[in-house]
């Protein structure tokens, strides 16, 4: 499918500052309490004594986190986004969709002479089809469209390793693919920043670790990092030859070197996250008090990161927020993330003090705002999704199942969850008939299957594309033997150790049967004495065959004992076990039922 690589043209120049057109959009939620700013704080347009402009300058940082690849709008749950209203009550409404995203950021720019737009890591990775059977050259051409500033590394941005990350930066074809046009991929316009990614060798970052925005004599500093457990949640293979070091640490450090260089003014990109006490985005987070609405690794970053630090961009969790989380010195700080997947981006006013170059925080302002799909599509946009759909076409348009309704990946055990370990279980069989039994990661499973169409395939049809966009991480479905008494460990693993706090329950294949107890803590949360494989009690001195994709059967998302299996067998991709499921038990006729998800039972 790929084109001959054409010969190399001259890469664009690449921007360094450049006059935004676009216009204030009024913030409400998330303004910083404290004393007002003096009168002659207007966005600077009085007190010409700082080089022919006023003291104060607002300038409007858009920002937004965790993209995914996500160019067309997302479908279900993962295209929503709900909605306070006065009276308490919610609502859902749809947004997302990379059209409407530029109309709504190039609307919000317009009348801003100063305005930064910057993202918080994984805008790659885990996406959809459009984006990801391209490596996500579509996603990394439409944020240059964007005219995104500069972004944080994610986690997501190391699914392929550290050479393509670098490839998706710096341009030039696939490898092993080529070119998928008659051009040559020319990379990202943009710098992703990595302070805290250093190569293993060198010991220095493998990316720049922060980026100054310049505009008139106002200075603005960014600080990219990514969470330190970055290498729990990647591939072995994608993070090889790399260190992940601590985010406070990082941070600081790089504040201490950005003030020697005379930038007062300092953005910290965090992609790790919270958990707001609600999930409508318009939460106010500081109704409580002032950072009492969130909890989780970004709230004790926050309360870490040096003074210097006048605002966290932050991703990871997938939430929407806007809250102050006082600094170490006391001090209100402003700390924001805008959901996922293109639904929202925020919106924040960093009044800049001219005289002492730093933010005058008193005065920062920030609100989330839906990226509805009721403004006008952003015409180069869609002629990029058109582009890329084409080329898409004969592979995602391509039935490979069939359901009788929605088979949703929500819940502690999913339907979706069950059907996928189910997949992986049949797989495995084929590969060695002694499998018995899957276990699969619910973090790997990325959307969930829609009975309405996404296109013009019919209601109930499980397209290729559809699937892809379920599990995009192209990771294989590998045999390993285990105990009885490994296998115990393994669920054990789920709620103790790295996961204790914030337990990961593994899906299960039919067969596989036991009590969760969340009345208790840690480990005892498995009652062992409930786990039975076919109705009988596991053996601690057996050895049993289990199917698992490679990121689990090499220990990832906090299972090391997966890794300690022997007798490995490496088969295809998670995807064909998936495709070959659903063919070989779905038809019009007779579609399959979304699974019960009742294999877990759940004491509360």
């Amino acid at each position: 499918m790929p084109a001959t690589a054409p010969s190399h043209h001259p890469r664009r120049r690449r921007r360094t500052t450049r006059l935004l057109a676009a216009a204030a959009t009024v913030v409400t939620a998330g303004a910083l309490a404290a004393a007002a700013l003096p009168a002659s704080a207007n966005a600077g347009e009085s007190h010409r004594s700082h080089g022919g402009h006023g003291r104060y300058q607002d300038v409007q940082l858009l920002s937004f986190n965790d993209l995914h690849g996500n160019l067309e709008p997302p479908t279900g749950s993962s295209g929503r986004v709900t909605e306070v209203q006065p009276d308490g009550t919610t609502k859902t409404i749809d947004a997302g969709g990379i059209e409407y995203l530029a109309t709504h950021l190039r609307e919000a720019r317009k009348g801003n002479r100063y305005s930064i737009t910057a993202a918080g890591g994984d805008m790659v990775g885990a996406s959809p089809l459009l984006s990801g059977l391209f490596h996500d050259e579509p996603t990394i051409e439409a944020l240059n469209k964007l005219d995104l500033d500069v972004t944080s590394v994610g986690n997501h941005e190391f699914d392929e390793g550290a050479k393509e990350l670098a490839r998706l930066r710096n341009g030039g074809c696939h490898p092993t693919e080529g070119c998928y046009t008659d051009e040559e991929f020319e990379g990202a316009d943009f710098p992703y920043l990595a302070a805290n990614v250093l190569d293993e060798k060198t010991g220095k970052p493998i990316l720049k670790p922060y980026w100054v925005w310049k505009q008139k004599g106002v200075k603005v500093g960014f600080i990219g990092v990514t969470l330190e457990g970055t290498p729990d949640i990647v591939s072995a293979e994608g993070v090889k030859g790399l260190a992940f070091k601590d985010e406070v640490e990082t941070i600081n450090k790089y504040a201490k070197e950005l003030q020697r260089q005379g930038v007062k003014s300092i953005v910290a990109l965090v992609h790790e996250g919270g958990f707001p006490a609600s999930s409508s985005y318009n939460y106010d987070c500081d109704s409580p008090g002032a950072g009492d609405g969130i909890s989780g690794p970004i709230a004790d970053i926050a309360k870490n990161v040096t003074p210097q630090v006048d605002a966290l961009v932050t991703g990871h969790t997938h939430a929407a927020y806007v809250c102050t989380i006082p600094d170490p010195a006391g001090k209100p700080r402003m700390v924001t993330s805008a959901s996922s997947f293109g639904r929202l981006y925020t919106d924040t006013t960093l009044t800049y003090d001219r005289a002492t170059g730093d933010i005058a925080r008193t005065a920062v302002k920030s609100a989330n705002h839906v990226v509805t799909r009721d403004v006008p599509k952003a015409p180069d946009m869609t002629r990029l999704i058109d582009r890329w759909s084409t080329l898409a076409a004969p592979i995602g348009n391509r039935a490979i199942g069939y359901i009788s309704g929605d088979i949703d990946r929500g819940g502690t055990e999913s339907p979706l969850g069950d059907l996928i370990a189910d997949a992986q279980l049949a797989y495995g069989k084929t590969q060695d008939p002694e499998t018995d039994l899957a276990l699969m990661n619910p973090g790997g499973i990325r959307a969930p299957l829609t009975y309405a169409a996404s296109g013009g395939e019919g209601d109930g049809v499980v397209t290729y594309a559809e699937g892809f966009t379920v599990q995009p991480f192209a990771n294989t479905v590998n045999l390993k033997d285990y105990t009885g008494a490994q296998l115990i460990q393994v669920l054990k693993e789920q709620v103790s150790g790295p996961n204790e706090a914030a337990p990961k329950i593994l899906q299960i294949s039919s067969g596989l049967t036991y009590t969760l107890d969340l009345t208790k803590t840690g480990a005892d949360r498995v009652v062992t004495d409930s786990i039975r494989l076919d109705g009988a009690p596991i053996d601690e001195n057996a050895t049993y065959r289990v199917a698992s994709n490679s990121f689990l059967a090499g220990g990832g998302d906090g299972f090391p004992t997966l890794n300690e299996g022997t007798n490995e067998l490496v088969g295809a991709d998670d995807l064909t076990a998936l495709e070959q499921y659903l063919t070989a038990n779905s038809s019009a006729a007779d579609p399959i039922e979304p699974p019960a998800a009742d294999r877990i039972t759940i004491v509360q």
